[in-house]
């Protein structure tokens, strides 16, 4: 037996803000970055909270791929304040962060159900609408996702106006990381109807208006949409899980701290090429790997299609490395110009342990062993 269930309330479209002043808490500790918390945005928060008469504090020490110490500082904080609910304001690391602080403080002392809102401030993550989160330990180089129902927001508030001011390189990333989303999604082992439905959709929406939103930030509608497909995508995942892909990315985040969307981006190539096994081309069409047959939908969707299913996947990896390359996104380790090669491919050999005992690899199409790990990771090179 399967099911699928969204916990998560999600209110979307102009003034969506403005939920914040009906929100049936009192009290409200805010979690947020510092570059947030100092500028114009935490206003367009605040000023809800204030005409709705809510009591709130905010903490400021959100840090990129939260490490585990910013977490224990942040479940001091909360236990110190005993707030009613967690208003999570930001991208990725803040909602993560809010969560595990959330999970972990009430551990300690639950005193009451606190509520979780999120507000992401990038379309990326969908890190709002999913029972995910992942916090880093520096030391080990290693980041780990933890994964729990209990993880969910209880609302999720998407309003455009909170990402018009993000520049595009991180348009960029994070609408790539939306796409990888979804596309993991609609080939994950663990897939069903209801996570394709959504996956599908914001693979579309990802098509049509992704390269708009790079191009011009003030394009609100082109904004809107993608804050609405990053939620669609997170909603997928969270039900269907994702793939090698993320496995992969999170050791290059984790060991040289490449941002997490550009990181799938990059290796999202690859991994088209692996799951399909497309290289392989003389093989019969009855021993296509299961994955080729969804990655062709996922071209028709985005308009690409061919004589056979073999270069209808081969389009979509060129598609991919089309949007990378109108982005700006570079498509090897090499052309960052930030890595050594020496320290790469020293490290490759542990990234790929990691990789494959990353929680995300467990449902990817094809089963990698070890040698294919480090092939992908010398051919990102």
């Amino acid at each position: 037996m399967k099911s699928f269930d969204i916990k998560t309330k999600i209110f979307f479209g102009d003034q969506a803000l403005d939920r914040l002043a009906e929100i049936p808490y009192q009290k409200v500790l805010v979690v947020t970055d510092p570059f947030i918390a100092q500028g114009e945005m935490i206003e367009l928060v605040t000023e809800p909270l204030r005409r709705g008469n809510k009591e709130f504090e905010i903490f400021k020490d959100v840090v990129p791929d939260p490490p585990i110490e910013k977490i224990s500082e942040g479940v001091k904080k909360m236990l110190e304040y005993r707030p009613d609910a967690i208003v999570a304001v930001g991208g990725g690391s803040a909602i993560d962060s809010s969560k595990s602080i959330r999970e972990f403080a009430l551990r300690v002392d639950h005193y009451a159900d606190v509520g979780l809102i999120a507000i992401p401030t990038t379309s990326g993550t969908g890190s709002e609408v999913t029972s995910f989160a992942v916090v880093t330990d520096p030391a080990e180089q290693v980041k780990y996702p933890l994964v729990s129902k209990d993880l969910m927001p209880d609302e999720a508030i998407l309003d455009a106006e909170l990402v018009k001011s993000v520049p595009p390189s991180i348009t960029a990333d994070t609408g790539m990381d939306v796409f990888t989303h979804a596309l993991e999604a609609c080939v994950s082992t663990n897939r069903n109807d209801f996570s394709t439905a959504l996956a599908e959709k914001a693979i579309e929406i990802c098509g049509v208006f992704l390269l708009r939103a790079y191009l011009d930030g003030n394009d609100t509608h082109a904004r809107q949409k993608m804050h609405s497909a990053s939620c669609l995508a997170g909603l997928a995942f969270n039900c269907a899980s994702l793939g090698l892909n993320h496995g992969m990315a999170h050791q290059l985040g984790a060991t040289f701290h490449i941002p997490h969307g550009r990181a799938n981006a990059m290796l999202l190539p690859h991994i088209i090429e692996f799951n399909s096994d497309i290289n392989k081309h003389s093989k019969s069409r009855s021993e296509y790997l299961p994955a080729v047959k969804r990655y062709s939908t996922v071209a028709q969707i985005l308009g690409l299609s061919s004589y056979n299913k073999i270069m209808t996947v081969r389009s979509l990896v060129n598609w991919v490395q089309f949007m990378l390359k109108e982005m700006d996104i570079p498509l090897s380790i090499s052309q960052m110009g930030t890595i050594t090669e020496e320290e790469y491919f020293k490290a490759i050999d542990h990234m790929a342990d990691a990789a494959l005992e990353d929680a995300c690899t467990a449902t990817n199409p094809r089963v990698p062993s070890k040698a294919d790990v480090i092939q992908i990771y010398k051919k990102l090179w």
